[in-house]
C-alpha cells in the first residue's frame, strides 16, 4: 500500500512537473542551435531525475565496447517505459532515437522530440516506414550521431524476447555503421506494462559489442536482425542462469 501510494502522490506528479520543466527547457535552449546536441544534454538531465524519482539503482556493463565519437545503431530489447531514461542516463553517444508517432503528440514532449531531431516512425504506413528509415540512415551519415531502436516495436506484453522487426539492421547497413546490441533488464519490475505502480529495484543496462556492416547489403538485413536477436537472447539466458536479476 505505501509503495502504490508513493507512486501516485510522489513519483507520478515529480515525473510529470520533470517532463513539462524539461520538455520547456529543451524547445528554448533549440532556439539557440540546430544540431539538437544541447537538447540532447537536456534531455539527460530528464531521464536522470526520472530514475531519480523512481528509485532506481542502474548496474551498466560493456561500457568500454563503444566509442564516444563514432556512430552506431543501438537495437535494444524493450520492456518498460523506463527503457529509454535509463539508456539515455547511461550511455555517453550522442543518439536521437526512432519512436512510435503517439509520443510525439504529448504535450512538451513531443514538441522537445522534434525539435532534438528524434524520427517518427509511421507504423501504419509500411511504405512511409521505409521512407523514414532512409531518411534516419542519411541523419547518421550527415549529423555523425547513433540512433536507438527497439527492434521488437514495442514494450513486451509479457516480459519474453519478442520477434524482431529488420528496421535496425536496415538502418546501420544502408549508414554504413556497426549495430551494437543492448539488454535492459530489471525495467519490467520497476514498471509492469499497463502499470503506474513504480517499483523500487535494480536494473541492468548490458552493451554488447559491436556488429560490423562492413561488406552487408540490404539483402543480409535478415541475419543480422537474427544476429541481434541472439546476442540479446544469450545476455537473457546468462541473467536466467545467474538468477542476479529478474528477467
Amino acid at each position: 500500500m505505501l509503495s502504490l501510494l508513493r507512486s501516485y502522490l510522489v513519483v507520478a506528479p515529480l515525473i510529470g512537473l520533470s517532463t513539462i520543466f524539461f520538455g520547456a527547457l529543451g524547445i528554448v535552449v533549440s532556439l539557440f542551435e540546430s544540431d539538437g546536441r544541447k537538447q540532447i544534454g537536456v534531455a539527460r538531465l530528464w531521464a536522470r531525475s526520472l530514475l531519480w524519482a523512481a528509485g532506481l539503482d542502474v548496474e551498466i556493463e560493456g561500457l568500454e565496447n563503444i566509442a564516444c565519437d563514432s556512430s552506431y545503431v543501438f537495437a535494444s530489447n524493450h520492456l518498460s517505459y523506463m527503457d529509454t531514461p535509463v539508456v539515455l542516463t547511461h550511455i555517453p553517444v550522442q543518439f536521437r532515437f526512432l519512436a512510435k508517432k503517439g509520443l510525439f503528440q504529448i504535450p512538451f514532449l513531443g514538441t522537445h522530440l522534434v525539435r532534438a531531431g528524434h524520427i517518427p516512425v509511421p507504423r501504419e504506413d509500411a511504405r512511409a516506414a521505409v521512407r523514414t528509415l532512409s531518411l534516419a540512415a542519411d541523419a547518421i551519415r550527415r549529423l555523425g550521431v547513433s540512433l536507438l531502436v527497439f527492434p521488437e516495436g514495442g514494450r513486451s506484453h509479457t516480459g519474453e524476447l519478442g520477434l524482431f522487426k529488420e528496421g535496425a539492421a536496415y538502418l546501420a547497413i544502408k549508414a554504413g555503421v556497426p549495430v551494437v546490441p543492448i539488454c535492459v533488464i530489471g525495467t519490467r519490475q520497476v514498471l509492469p506494462f499497463g502499470s503506474g505502480h513504480f517499483h523500487r529495484g535494480p536494473v541492468r543496462l548490458r552493451i554488447g559489442e559491436p556488429i560490423s556492416t562492413n561488406g552487408l547489403t540490404l539483402r543480409d538485413r535478415g541475419l543480422l536482425t537474427s544476429k541481434i536477436r541472439a546476442e540479446i537472447v544469450a545476455v537473457l539466458d546468462r541473467q536466467t542462469s545467474g538468477r542476479s536479476l529478474p528477467k
